[in-house]
Formats: structure tokens, sequence, C-alpha cells
């Protein structure tokens, strides 16, 4: 009878392994990013909570589309909100699983300990531009098409030529800690997450809100637990990280 109990006990074990193998799933996530730092942390809440295993691809928002026409494949999209409509539209994101997870500002930033100059209205934010010998922004992003337009709206496009310092996503955070520019201006959430001393948001009247959705990959390999990860991206437990990341949940 021990003899048979054993058996009975190793064989239920064994099933209990199984069905654990048969549902941890290797989810392939391309990110936009802006949303790194909240992906690397609910990420791994969620890794812990589902046994579910990312794999993450981090790039900025119009590449995760030039990469998936490119034929690459992941199960899920996390981008900018623009190309996640547009993914949506080609038949390339189940449309039924478009999310809006969320938002942010574009802001001002500047080396840990360096002066915070005055960015409180339009005029104070056109000197301290001006008053900078270097800026960081993004190379293609969608806050970087902003910044461009913004210093003509601010008439200082001309004069801020020979300033700016155009980067691709994976160099752009760590610009100011390296002295590659002596400011940034990218969203928001990209200052927050590279230990860059944040100065604060655009001004109101000129400010310019990056929305951010995710979907499901039509053809994903791993559509259920794609879909479980986007859930948990905007559950209510995971509202305090988006916001500790520099951005808030949902839309503006």
């Amino acid at each position: 009878m021990k003899m048979l109990a054993q058996a009975v006990a190793m064989g239920a074990a064994a099933a209990l392994l199984s069905q654990g193998i048969a549902f941890a799933a290797e989810v392939k996530v391309i990110a936009a990013t802006p949303m790194k730092a909240v992906v690397e942390e609910l990420g791994q809440r969620f890794e812990r909570e589902t046994g579910h295993r990312l794999v993450t691809r981090v790039v900025s928002g119009p590449v995760v589309k030039r990469q998936i026409d490119a034929g690459e494949h992941f199960d899920a999209a996390i981008s900018i909100t623009p190309v996640i409509d547009a993914l949506v539209k080609e038949g390339k994101i189940v449309r039924a699983t478009r999310t809006a997870v969320a938002y942010a500002g574009v802001g001002v930033g500047v080396r840990d300990g360096a002066p915070r100059p005055d960015i409180g209205s339009a005029d104070a934010l056109r000197r301290a531009l001006l008053g900078a010998q270097s800026v960081a922004h993004s190379a293609e992003g969608a806050s970087g098409t902003y910044f461009k337009n913004l210093l003509e709206r601010l008439g200082i496009a001309e004069e801020m030529k020979p300033r700016l310092r155009p980067m691709p996503a994976d160099r752009l955070g760590h610009a100011v800690p390296r002295g590659e520019a002596e400011m940034i201006v990218v969203t928001i959430s990209v200052i927050v997450a590279n230990g860059v001393a944040l100065v604060g948001p655009i001004p109101a009247e000129l400010q310019f809100y990056n929305t951010f959705a995710a979907g499901v990959m039509d053809g994903a390999g791993e559509p259920e637990a794609a879909a479980a990860l986007i859930r948990f991206l905007t559950m209510p437990s995971a509202v305090p990280v988006i916001r500790s990341k520099g951005m808030e949940p949902g839309v503006p």
C-alpha cells in the first residue's frame, strides 16, 4: 500500500508539472521606448504571478511598426497609439485586443545636480532652450516630431539647429548622463527612467501627450498569454507603477 501511495503521489506531481509546462509560455513582446520601465517592472510581476516568460524588444515607436512590417514575429505589441491603430487597420493586430495602456507628456531634463532652468511659460522655455549648449531629442519618435514643431512655434528653429542632438531610442535616455547633451526634451517617462533630473513638463499651452496602446498580434504563437499580459498592464494594481515611471494610466 505504501508503494502504491508513493506511486500515486509521484504520478500526481508529474501531472501538475506537465500542466505547468503546458501553461507556461514564452511571450515575445515589442515595446516602444517610453514604455520600457513600465513593461520591465510589471513584466517581472507578471512572470512571477503567471509563470510565463517575457522576451521583450524595446525600440522607438515608429520602429515597432517597421519591424513588424518586415516580418518579425511577436505575440504582443506596445507602442504609440497611431502605430497600434495602423497595425489594427492592416490586420496585423487583432482588433478586439486593442487596449489603451498609458500616456505621458513631454518634459525637459538636465544632468542631476545641474541648475534647473525656468520653463514655466512659453517665453521661459524659449530662453531655457536658447541657453542650452546642446539638446537631445528623439530622432524619429513622436516626441521628436513634436519637439521640432515646437521649435518652429517658438520661433527658434534656425537658432537651435546647431545645438540639436537627434538620437535613436537606445542612446537617447543616456545622452545627458553620458555628457552627450546638456538638456533633453522627450516623453517624461524616458527622463524618469534614466536618472536624469526632471525640470518639469512642457507648459500646458504647448504640451503634447504621447499615448500608448497594446494589442495581440494576428497569428501570435501565444495569444492567450499575450492577452493576459495586456490585461495585467491595465489592472488597478498597475496604476502606482505606471505613475512612478512618469506616466498616467489610460488616455488623456
